[in-house]
């Protein structure tokens, strides 16, 4: 009887320990969630004030310089969520970068290969902090499917993060060589070049 009731009390404690772990995870899980969101965030705007920044900078011609502010300005302007206004800023960069010798236009000017430079950093850093904040997500939704952490209502009433899907690559879609998979703009020489 006694050995019994001792069982009981050590399982009931080694239960209790579990879920309290499993408790603080979640919390963890969450809070990691919202670090790496305030860290894309930041991205994206950065991402769009060096739009706004190459757009005034007198580098571009008008038009580009008024689809690439305009576009930056949406984004920052837009609400939450803003994955649309964040992915037509993606595809304003990319059409004025396909333009025809626009990079060897804007290398000839004085500062033009510091501001894509500076542009393919901002869009790396997008391309980096959506991907963790999508891992986090993943992470945070994949322990909140556990049977224990829904019948127990581990969780409370924080809401179920969302995953952040955008067009963040300035690199068009089918283009071979260096820069598809990844945004860059600058490095290396074009793809046609690499190819052979």
């Amino acid at each position: 009887m006694l050995t019994s009731v001792i069982l009981i009390i050590i399982a009931a404690i080694l239960v209790g320990v579990y879920v309290s772990w499993r408790a603080g995870r979640l919390d963890r899980l969450h809070a990691r969630v919202e670090a790496a969101r305030a860290a894309l965030d930041a991205a994206l705007v950065r991402r769009s004030s060096i739009s706004v920044e190459l757009a005034a900078s007198g580098l571009l011609d008008p038009a580009t310089s008024l689809l690439i502010a305009g576009a930056a300005h949406d984004a920052r302007a837009a609400g939450e969520p803003h994955e649309r206004a964040e992915s037509d800023l993606t595809r304003a960069l990319r059409a004025a970068l396909a333009q025809p010798g626009f990079r060897a236009d804007l290398a000839a000017r004085t500062g033009g290969d510091e501001a894509l430079a500076e542009l393919e950093g901002a869009a790396h850093q997008v391309f980096l902090a959506r991907k963790f904040y999508n891992d986090a997500v993943a992470a945070t939704r994949a322990a909140r499917r556990r049977w224990l952490v829904r019948l127990l209502r581990l969780a409370g009433g924080a809401p179920l993060p969302e995953f952040f899907e955008i067009d963040e690559s300035l690199v068009a879609s089918g283009t071979a060589g260096r820069g598809a998979d990844m945004p860059h703009l600058t490095a290396g020489d074009p793809p046609s070049a690499q190819a052979g």
